[in-house]
C-alpha cells in the first residue's frame, strides 16, 4: 500500500487515513485504488470497527477536479473511471462486516459527503463544512444520490443535493447528516474514540450479521443501481456545460 492511504490497527479497532492532505484530499484513480485495496486488507482481519478519515484539515474534497476535467487529462474515458471505482468502493465498503465511522475532521464536499453517507455512524465538529455542491458545477451527484437519500430520507436529501453548497457542522447535525458533534475540531479525537470503543464492545459476529440485515433491509447493495448512477454522473460530466464550469472552478482555483 502507498503512502496515499494509511491503515492502523488498534485491537478491535482500524483506522484508514486519507493521506493526500496537498490536494485536500481529492479523490483521484490512484488514490481510490489504494482505498479498494485497504478495504480488501481489513476484510482479513479480526478488527470489529472501522474509522474512516483524512489527513490535514480536510475529511475529501471530493473527486479531483484535474481528473475529470477533459481539457487537461486528454481522457474522455477518465471521468468515467474514476466515478466508477468510487461507486465500486462504497458498495465495498457498505458491505464490510464492520461498523464504519465517518470521523469528519474538516470540509467533507461532494463525493467526500457521499462517503459520510455509506458509513454506519458519521461523527463531525461544529466547525466542519459539508454538502453537495456539484450542481453548482454543472454535475450531477447520481454517484452518491442512492446513500445521500438512505441517510437524509428523500425529501432532505433532494433538498440538500438541489441547494448546492455546503453547510456547517451544526446544520449538519440537525439534518440528520452528521449523528455525533464535538464542539470542536480538538474534540473530535476523543469523541470518535469514545463512540468506537463503545461499538467494539459489542460482540463481532452479531455487529456484522446486523449490519448485513439492515443492508439487505435498505437495498444497499444493489450493485446495479450504483453503477447506473455513476454513469449518469459521468454523462452529464461530459456535457460542455459541466466543462466549462470546472475549466472556470480550475482557474479561479490558480487565481
Amino acid at each position: 500500500m502507498s503512502d496515499l492511504v494509511t491503515l492502523t490497527h488498534d485491537n478491535a479497532i482500524s483506522t484508514m487515513t486519507i493521506n493526500r492532505a496537498d490536494a485536500r484530499n481529492a479523490l483521484s484513480i490512484d488514490l481510490l485504488d489504494e482505498m479498494h485495496r485497504a478495504i480488501d486488507e481489513l476484510a482479513n482481519t479480526d478488527t470489529h470497527v472501522l474509522v474512516l478519515t483524512g489527513s490535514g484539515k480536510a475529511f475529501c474534497a471530493g473527486m479531483d477536479l484535474k481528473a475529470v476535467l477533459i481539457e487537461l487529462s486528454g481522457d474522455e474515458t477518465l471521468g468515467e473511471q474514476l466515478l466508477t471505482s468510487l461507486a465500486r468502493f462504497t458498495l465495498k465498503l457498505r458491505a464490510l462486516p464492520k461498523v464504519v465511522i465517518a470521523s469528519v475532521n474538516g470540509a467533507a464536499v461532494g463525493g467526500g459527503c457521499g462517503l459520510t453517507c455509506v458509513c454506519d455512524v458519521t461523527i463531525s465538529h461544529t466547525e466542519a463544512k459539508l454538502g453537495f455542491p456539484e450542481v453548482d458545477l454543472g454535475l450531477c451527484p447520481a454517484v452518491i444520490a442512492p446513500w445521500v437519500v438512505r441517510k437524509l430520507g428523500p425529501s432532505v436529501a433532494r433538498r440538500a443535493m438541489l441547494m448546492g453548497g455546503v453547510m456547517s457542522g451544526v446544520e449538519a447535525h440537525s439534518i440528520g447528516l452528521v449523528d455525533h458533534l464535538a464542539p470542536s475540531r480538538e474534540e473530535l479525537g476523543t469523541l470518535t474514540d469514545t463512540v468506537a470503543q463503545r461499538l467494539a464492545s459489542g460482540g463481532p459476529k452479531a455487529l456484522g450479521t446486523t449490519k448485513d440485515l439492515l443492508n439487505t433491509l435498505d437495498g444497499s447493495l444493489d450493485e446495479s443501481q450504483l453503477l447506473r448512477a455513476a454513469q449518469l454522473s459521468a454523462s452529464v460530466l461530459r456535457t460542455p456545460e459541466a466543462q466549462a464550469a470546472l475549466g472556470a472552478r480550475m482557474n479561479h482555483t490558480k487565481g
